[in-house]
């Protein structure tokens, strides 16, 4: 296992056993079948940290838990302002944190670490704060007018929630699940995903030092097929949130349903800007670079699509081109790295096999692709801004676009 000899004491001393353990029931706790995985560094390529590899009786003992704290420890009848107070002592802890976790975050991801310091960090306790705040406002009974009857809506919490995160978002993705349900009085159970389950194991030792009864918050890490999949068909969850791709949600979907669970989906998607012939050039291709930089383009909803009027195609993708020139890519805790490592050797190949494909079938480049090529490197995920959509296809589609949206 190599260790980057600029990780803080802190991140070297968390990343240091081996494996790192799951948290569960307020405690670290090894694996059952006494397996680990490895978590390798985006920037060099190598091993950080080995963690274990839980598997179905893992998430039981989890989901035991998540049960217990329900019932016996009073947390779902804790006054909603006493909650609200503990998980604003989580968020204080996240903000007197944030160095350490902004590490692991960049370490675990890829991010740049001024990225991670920020966004994601900053974003987890404000959302934590919002939705303890949010709770105190909340009636739990409300009237409901109906003639000749006594009617009212009241608002329970609804037990053991579980969490299957994705792995571009690691932190950010744990408030907007996790904050709502434990502000609400439920417990949870989260599977992070198996390249970046670091930060997530961090944050779940943060929710004891903050004064939340043991159980209220644990942490399963492993492979999807195994811990992933024995969360969403247990049968002692009663809501689960899945963020991945559509042929997972589907099992996903199918293993909560035989079990009448609630499920929320978040299916992929790949956002796209519409550029019409009426923009400045300079300007607009100047911000569409963004998107394609920010996390290494690892996000759903950012515009890494573009569907350009013909008339301004060859001027928007220069100005982007240009812009995307002067991108500084490098490890991810060198602090003038702009644009980080993709997540893994995986993704790095797909990105790789999309722009290899021949003109005639698919993109073109318009500003280098291949091998790592940055200042610094050292591993074998980085690489170079990726390509451009073939002009043909994509000035064809803004063309109708552009004459529909002006009739």
């Amino acid at each position: 296992m190599s260790t980057p000899a600029t990780l803080r004491p802190e991140v070297a001393a968390f990343l240091s056993p081996e494996p790192v353990r799951l948290w569960i029931g307020g405690q670290w706790m090894p694996a059952a079948n006494g397996q680990g995985f490895g978590v390798r560094d985006p920037g060099e390529g190598t091993e950080v940290a080995r963690v274990a590899a839980g598997d179905a009786e893992d998430v039981d003992r989890a989901v035991r838990a998540a049960e217990n704290a329900f019932r016996s420890h009073d947390w779902s009848r804790l006054p909603v302002n006493e909650r609200a107070v503990l998980i604003h002592r989580l968020a204080d802890l996240v903000e007197q944190r944030r160095e350490i976790l902004a590490q692991i975050e960049a370490l675990d991801v890829g991010k740049p670490l001024a990225a991670a310091r920020n966004i994601d960090i900053p974003n987890l306790a404000q959302t934590l704060r919002y939705f303890a705040d949010l709770s105190v406002h909340v009636r739990r009974q409300e009237p409901i007018a109906v003639a000749h009857f006594e009617a009212r809506s009241v608002r329970f919490p609804r037990g053991v929630c579980a969490f299957i995160f994705p792995w571009n978002f690691p932190l950010l993705l744990v408030g907007w699940g996790i904050a709502p349900a434990l502000a609400a009085g439920n417990t949870v159970v989260i599977k992070p995903a198996e390249d970046t389950p670091l930060s997530t194991l961090y944050f779940g030792q943060l929710v004891k030092e903050a004064g939340l009864p043991d159980g209220v918050v644990n942490v399963v890490s492993g492979l999807g097929e195994t811990a992933g999949a024995a969360l969403a068909r247990h049968p002692g969850i009663k809501h689960l949130s899945f963020t991945g791709s559509p042929e997972v949600g589907r099992a996903v979907a199918e293993n909560c349903g035989r079990n009448l669970v609630p499920v929320k989906l978040e299916l992929g998607g790949k956002g796209a800007a519409v550029v019409f012939d009426d923009v400045d050039v300079e300007t607009t291709g100047a911000a569409l670079a963004g998107p394609l930089t920010f996390n290494t383009g690892q996000v759903c909803c950012t515009a890494t699509r573009w569907f350009i009027h013909d008339r301004v195609f060859d001027q928007v993708v220069s100005q982007a081109a240009a812009k995307l020139a002067g991108t500084v890519i490098g490890h991810e805790l060198d602090p003038a790295t702009q644009m980080g490592p993709v997540v893994s050797e995986k993704q790095r190949q797909r990105v790789l096999g999309t722009c290899n494909v021949e003109p005639r079938k698919g993109p073109r480049s318009s500003s280098p692709a291949g091998p790592p090529k940055c200042r610094d490197t050292r591993g074998d995920s980085t690489s170079n801004p990726p390509c451009s959509p073939e002009r043909r296809t994509m000035s064809a589609v803004a063309r109708r676009s552009s004459d529909r949206s002006r009739t």
